[in-house]
């Protein structure tokens, strides 16, 4: 009898789950103030799981499954808080929990991108005294499956911490901070090299009808990729790395860049969907006041710049509809970089324009003037921020300063002449070259011509001599654009095209 009761205690103990929450409810936690904050995880099913905090105390019990999810009601922005779950004898706590503003910044490298390779570091760490900032980073991978858990954990900014930071989400965050008051939580989720379809629910994608085309080409791909092949090709372009290290090492100069591994590649983009399987779906529904984006330079190449304009908003439909509620969302347009893409760049920056203009509550800075010709990584990451961060002042939290640089609303066609009417004027307009003007014109024979342009009210109106009935303009369409217009508030106007040829 006792060998038949020791098994009954084994698969006794083995049924009963623990109590377990979700990485991102782990010690110095932020908490998004003023809106429901649902509080979820595992425990034994059919058990009683109840939640408290900040003298507010809910109840849930769990499924079949033996999850449970219970709702906070609004909380206020408050100092150090300390969050309790309790299912039947277990109890977890989560100690130094902050209420306040909670982003989420996701994309690939440019937001991955830290504050130590910012530019002014050392000057950016000795201010970093900062405890009411916080960072989750998530460490997961891409998975070929939705994931409930993911790995991550709260630091507190301090200077020995704010290098480790997203740069990006760092200076919004800082700004937000000091505009508000109030504590600020920012989640990082990027991968550096990563194209947008891999961050979007795969069965959402699959369902688009404007995304048949994109999917079409990229079976073809798949089907062309060897990757028996592609391990030898690797091999031997290593092999030719080291020999020419080697030689440089010799020659006193640096040694150039080890190649990439074709299929470590391939696995850290994550396919179609990928990267929402591990890195986004653990996140949902943690309660967010809005998201940030920066990613587009993986998807400039060839035929797949045709796609963004599609893909764009689909992400921000399908996040918002996964969270449940229309949340803000802004992107950081491509930045003036040699990318020597034909058009594939100024396709995407065009695709997050069209966006901005159609899709409720987003936002988009503009960075035509602070990229690097030579750099993808543009190390001004604190004016990214800073025009990230005026958005979100001016459009969520209804402060008085301008959100966005000057957005093309329509044109018209007088004579020899084209009225281009903008609106995010702020004060007025303002075209700063005495050289050019940064505008094209074009007529029939859709031959480009650099155009005269003057101010009058919130519109330029541009002319040729060389261009007598003009039919479209275009302005700053180059990978590394003249920067002239601006307005009043110091923000640049968008690239834009009036034509679709």
């Amino acid at each position: 009898m006792r060998l038949p009761l020791c098994l009954a205690l084994l698969a006794s103990a083995s049924a009963h789950a623990a109590l377990e929450l979700p990485a991102i409810f782990s010690d110095h936690a932020v908490l998004q103030q003023g809106q429901a904050v649902p509080v979820w995880g595992w425990a034994d099913a059919g058990t009683e799981v109840s939640v408290s905090i900040a003298d507010q105390s809910v109840k849930a019990t769990t499924n079949a499954k033996g999850q449970w999810r219970a709702d906070l009601s609004k909380l206020e922005a408050k100092g150090p808080q300390t969050l309790t779950i309790t299912s039947g004898s277990e109890t977890k706590t989560v100690q130094d929990v902050l209420i306040g503003e909670v982003w989420l910044g996701s994309g690939q490298s440019n937001m991955a991108m830290t504050v130590s390779r910012a530019m002014n570091y050392e000057k950016e760490q000795a201010e970093a005294k900062l405890p009411e900032i916080r960072m989750f980073v998530v460490k997961s991978h891409a998975n070929t499956q939705q994931q409930e858990r993911c790995e991550g954990a709260w630091v507190v900014c301090s200077p020995e911490t704010v290098g480790g930071f997203s740069a990006t989400a760092y200076f919004f965050g800082k700004e937000i901070h000091r505009e508000l008051g109030v504590p600020v939580g920012l989640i990082n989720s990027s991968v550096g090299g990563t194209p947008i379809e891999s961050w979007i629910s795969p069965e959402v994608q699959k369902a688009s009808a404007e995304l048949k085309p994109f999917f079409e080409m990229g079976s073809k791909a798949d089907a062309a990729f060897d990757p028996v092949k592609a391990k030898a090709d690797h091999e031997k372009q290593l092999a030719r790395w080291r020999e020419n290290s080697k030689k440089a090492k010799a020659e006193g100069k640096p040694a150039p860049r080890a190649p990439r591994n074709p299929l470590v590649v391939r696995e850290r983009k994550g396919n179609v969907g990928g990267l929402f399987n591990g890195k986004i779906a653990p996140l949902i529904p943690y309660a967010i006041r809005g998201a940030l984006w920066y990613q587009g330079e993986a998807n400039s190449n060839g035929e797949k710049a045709n796609f963004y304009q599609h893909q764009l908003p689909l992400l921000v439909k399908d996040w918002r509809t996964r969270w449940g509620y229309e949340f803000p969302m802004a992107w950081v347009q491509l930045p003036n970089f040699s990318a020597n893409r034909g058009e594939g760049w100024m396709l995407v920056r065009e695709a997050m324009l069209k966006s901005v203009q159609n899709v409720t509550k987003s936002g988009m800075a503009v960075t035509l003037d602070i990229g690097e010709a030579k750099d993808i990584h543009p190390k001004n990451k604190q004016m990214v921020g800073h025009r990230l961060a005026q958005w979100a002042l001016a459009t969520v939290y209804e402060k008085p300063n301008a959100s966005s640089g000057p957005l093309p609303v329509k044109h018209e066609v007088k004579g020899s002449e084209i009225i281009v009417t903008f609106d995010h004027v702020a004060n007025g307009l303002e075209l700063k070259s005495a050289t050019t003007s940064g505008f094209v014109i074009a007529g029939e024979d859709k031959a480009w011509h650099p155009a005269e342009a003057r101010v009058e009210g919130n519109s330029v109106i541009l002319s040729s001599k060389a261009v007598p009935a003009p039919l479209a303009a275009r302005y700053a369409w180059a990978e590394l654009p003249d920067v002239t217009l601006w307005n009043s508030a110091g923000l640049p106007a968008t690239q834009f095209r009036t034509d679709t040829w």
